[in-house]
C-alpha cells in the first residue's frame, strides 16, 4: 500500500470511529429533500449533491467545480454521498440550507437575475459579496456576535503571541 492509500486509510478510520457514517448519510439525503435544498443554492439545477461545509449550502456538480477554485478558505466542498463527514459538518449543514444562506448572500440580488456565466456569478457573491445586504444577519454568526462558522464549532485554544524583547504576552 503506498504511504497516500494508508493516510486515506487511516482517517476513514478515525472519521468512521467519531461518526455514524450511515447516520450522516440519512440525515443528509434528508436535508436535499427539503424543498429549499432540491435545487443548487446557485445556479438553481435539481438534485445538488454536492455541499459547501463551512457555508451551510447544496450545490450541483458544476457549481462544485466553481467553488473548488475558489479555494478552502472561501469554500469548503464535500460530496453529499462519496465523502466522509464530520459530525460538526453535518450539524452546520443541519442548521443553514440553501434559503438561509442565499437570504445573507443574495439580500440585495436583483430578481430574476442571470445566472449565466455561473463561475462569475459564483465569485461575485461569495468573494466580492456584491450582493450582501448591510442590514442582514451573517447567518455564520449567532446573536452574541461570536462566530459559529463550521471552524468555530470546534473550540481551537490558540496560544497569544510572545514578545520576547519586552517579555510580556502581545495581543
Amino acid at each position: 500500500m503506498n504511504e497516500k492509500a494508508s493516510v486515506s486509510k487511516d482517517l476513514n478510520v478515525k472519521h468512521s470511529k467519531v461518526t455514524k457514517h450511515g447516520e450522516d448519510e440519512m440525515i443528509l439525503e434528508g436535508l436535499l429533500r427539503l424543498p429549499d435544498n432540491r435545487e443548487c443554492a446557485d445556479c438553481r439545477s435539481k438534485a445538488p449533491r454536492w455541499a459547501s461545509v463551512n457555508l451551510g449550502i447544496f450545490i450541483c456538480m458544476q457549481c462544485s467545480g466553481t467553488h473548488r477554485s475558489l479555494g478552502v478558505h472561501i469554500s469548503k466542498v464535500r460530496s453529499t454521498t462519496l465523502d466522509t463527514w464530520l459530525p460538526k459538518q453535518v450539524a452546520f449543514m443541519q442548521s443553514m440550507g440553501n434559503a438561509r444562506a442565499n437570504s445573507y448572500w443574495e439580500a440585495k440580488l436583483p430578481p430574476n437575475f442571470s445566472r449565466s456565466g455561473i463561475d462569475r456569478f459564483i465569485h461575485a457573491k461569495y468573494v466580492d459579496k456584491k450582493w450582501v445586504s448591510n442590514t442582514a444577519a451573517n447567518p455564520s454568526f449567532n446573536a452574541s456576535g461570536k462566530g459559529s462558522t463550521i471552524d468555530d464549532l470546534v473550540e481551537r485554544k490558540k496560544p497569544k503571541p510572545y514578545s520576547k524583547e519586552n517579555e510580556e504576552i502581545v495581543s
